[in-house]
Parts: structure tokens; sequence; C-alpha cells
């Protein structure tokens, strides 16, 4: 089953994305206005308890509104649970989900840094994973720039916050989330270590 896994990955990507297709943005961007608070007026989240948003690939964003939605009629059994996402979700149509991701996805995300004392190490973990554990490199589905593949449904991580990718990879290390595709996320979290995470998540903030 292994072999089918990328096939399938892909398969699902382009569903999500031809399905998002249709958004507005104009319509998006009048829809936006109670998703500032957090995520910015353009998408480019003020606090990195949040993720940026813009310039994210439609339809990863689209995915995750739905499996936010989901999370909460499901108590968490399916999708993406999140207290702070299920209010917000709550009343959006799918179509204002296409909209809010076609919206964002035009925007342009800020860059952001990486420190200098994680480049080196961020580099080989990210590039090369490690073998003798196990470990997937980053560059596989996120490419060398980290900015994903939207077919594919792989999200961008570059300029990223650091402080929320560490907490996103911690959630898949522990299960808490669970929404990835095939669980390709957590099988390659679960082999992190704390440092592993704490380097990877300050490595792509400047990756570009």
């Amino acid at each position: 089953m292994k072999k089918f896994a990328l096939p399938l990955t892909l398969f699902l990507g382009l569903i999500s994305t031809a399905y998002a297709a249709d958004g507005d943005a104009e319509a998006g961007k009048a829809k936006s206005v109670t998703c500032a608070a957090c995520h910015g007026m353009d998408g480019n989240s003020p606090t990195d308890l949040y993720p940026k948003i813009a310039g994210q690939h439609a339809g990863y964003i689209f995915k995750q509104l739905k499996e936010f939605k989901l999370g909460a009629a499901t108590g968490g059994k399916e999708g993406r649970n999140n207290a702070v996402m299920a209010g917000m979700v709550a009343a959006l149509s799918e179509q204002d989900m296409k909209d809010l991701a076609a919206y964002y996805s035009s925007q342009t995300m800020k860059e952001g840094s990486t420190p200098e004392d994680v480049v080196a190490k961020g580099e080989k973990l990210f590039r090369g994973g490690d073998m003798e554990r196990g470990v997937t490199a980053c560059i596989a589905c996120h490419g060398p720039r980290g900015v994903g593949h939207s077919l594919a449904g792989f999200p961008k991580i570059s300029f990223q916050h650091a402080a929320y990718v560490k907490t996103q990879l911690e959630s898949f290390r522990n299960g808490s989330r669970a929404n990835d595709m095939n669980g390709m996320m957590r099988d390659v979290a679960k082999k992190l270590t704390d440092e592993d995470i704490e380097v990877l998540s300050k490595y792509v903030g400047g990756l570009h």
C-alpha cells in the first residue's frame, strides 16, 4: 500500500485544488474581516500563535477550513480539532471557504528570518533528513524553498512563524493533529526529537 501513498495524495490534492479554484477573492476580502484579529488584514498574522496564511495555496486553505468545521461537528473525532477555529468556521458555507481561500492565496506572505545558529543543522535535516532514524527529508514534499506543492496538497512552510511550526510538529508527533493525508506528517514527526523540531521550526522561517 505504501507505494500508492504519493499518487493518492496527489489525487486528493488535485480534488481540493480544483474545488477551491472557483473562489472569489474580492468576496473573500469582504468576508475576511472577522479573521483579521488573528491572521492580520492581509493574512500575515501579527502574532506567532497563529499562522501566516497570506500566499498559502488556496486548496490547502480550503481543506483546512473544511476540516476545522468537520472537527467541530464530530467533537474532534474527524477533521482538525481547534476550539478557536471551530467557532470561526461554524457559520461558513463552502462558498465562503472558497472565497476566503482565494483571497488569502492572492496575498503575499511577509519574509521571515532564520537564526544563524540553526542554519547548518536545519539545512541538513530539511534537505537530507536522517536515514539512520528513518526521518524523511522535508524537501521531498515541501520543495527546496519550502513553497510546497499546490496540486499535491503540500503547504507552503517558508516564512512561517517558528512558534506555530513548532506547535504543529509537536501536535503531529503526539497525534493531537491527525488531518494529514495518509498520516505522512505523523510518520515523520514521531521520529523527530525536541531539538529537531526546534531547529526545523526556526530554519523554515527564513527559507527562500
